[in-house]
């Protein structure tokens, strides 16, 4: 059958199965079109370490399309949700072949999630897009910070369909391993937040049972402290119970997680943390994953504490890695001078959109 055909992939147990062959296949499209559109292979993803994600269903539900266009696969579409106080919110993400581009692949992707959140009674779409054109007609975020190029494929897709433009959001790489001269932010950072104050905890995958209650409620501030602009994102809540299946499911990954977090010593307790993940293959970048500090303990330097050490924990701990990959929201000015003075330099913009469905 000719045309483009739009069918759901199957999540497989283990990648081995008889039916893993589709979800295969479309992270290879992932990689592809990422390749394509970067440049390299930094944002290159294995499906060992993306298969995990998939199966965490309890309290981040996610679907994923595949996209054929005259019986090849050619795209896929991931749609995502969340439970309770987020069940109504939908985020929506595609990609797709660069020769398969222009051809209506996208929009009949676009059009298929948007039929599922409709009737999951969903009532709000977020896309993330990333553009990476530079120079040319600009359309701003509304927040006064950033902007995303006017005609690009992605851009008039989004737009077709409703969606405006909320925020826009900076991918980050730091070169590794760290320059000297970096390492002086780290002895400033431990300055301004002396041990009697505040004390770092660092650790290796699993959360330490002492600190998961704690971690939860960061994890549970990440969406309510971060910038959002208009995007409105609601409480993503979570509780050890979610911490603990998360981490479960992370077992089976091969990247390896390093946590730092500090502790309020008067309180005893965790007022920020920062993760980040590295694949096996020390040839490959680390990616910088969440990062808070809660409002009541800003203003100490302790974002900047908790990256440098988790660096230089990495460094210690995995070395040879080439890279670290972050993301921060263009208004986020005081993560983006942390990261800036750890020696982070912008590579792409990604446009975070919204529509009410």
């Amino acid at each position: 059958m000719g045309g483009i055909t739009i069918t759901e992939v199957v999540i497989p147990a283990r990648l081995d199965a008889d039916d893993a062959a589709e979800f295969l296949a479309c992270v290879e499209v992932r990689n592809a079109a990422n390749r394509h559109d970067s440049g390299g292979t930094d944002l290159d993803y294995s499906a060992e370490e993306l298969l995990p994600g998939w199966q965490k269903t309890t309290f981040e539900p996610k679907r994923m399309l595949a996209a054929r266009l005259d019986g090849r696969l050619v795209g896929r579409g991931v749609y995502e949700t969340r439970t309770d106080e987020a069940a109504d919110t939908v985020w929506l993400f595609m990609e797709v072949l660069p020769e398969a581009r222009g051809l209506g692949v996208g929009a009949a992707l676009g059009r298929r999630m948007e039929e599922m959140a409709r009737a999951e009674g969903k009532t709000r779409a977020i896309a993330y897009a990333p553009s990476w054109k530079q120079g040319g007609i600009r359309i701003p975020s509304p927040t006064g910070f950033g902007s995303v190029p006017a005609g690009t494929p992605e851009v008039r897709l989004l737009q077709s369909f409703g969606y405006t433009l909320e925020q826009v959001e900076r991918g980050s790489r730091l070169p590794l391993p760290l320059e000297p001269g970096r390492l002086e932010a780290v002895r400033a950072a431990r300055l301004r937040a002396p041990e009697d104050e505040y004390r770092v905890r660092t650790w290796i995958d699993a959360t330490p049972e002492e600190w998961r209650e704690d971690i939860a409620h960061l994890l549970t501030r990440m969406s309510t402290d971060a910038p959002t602009a208009g995007l409105e994102e609601p409480e993503d809540v979570w509780t050890v119970e979610r911490l603990v299946e998360d981490e479960r499911f992370e077992q089976d990954s091969p990247r390896t997680s390093l946590t730092a977090a500090v502790e309020h010593v008067a309180s005893g307790r965790l007022v920020g943390f920062t993760e980040m993940t590295a694949p096996a293959e020390r040839d490959r970048p680390a990616s910088q994953e969440d990062t808070l500090v809660l409002r009541e303990h800003r203003g100490h330097r302790l974002g900047l504490l908790l990256k440098a050490e988790n660096l230089l924990f990495l460094e210690r701990v995995r070395p040879g890695h080439p890279s670290v990959i972050t993301y921060n929201a263009e208004e986020n000015r005081h993560m983006l001078d942390v990261n800036e003075a750890l020696g982070f330099v912008p590579f792409v913009y990604e446009g975070a959109w919204r529509k009410t469905l």
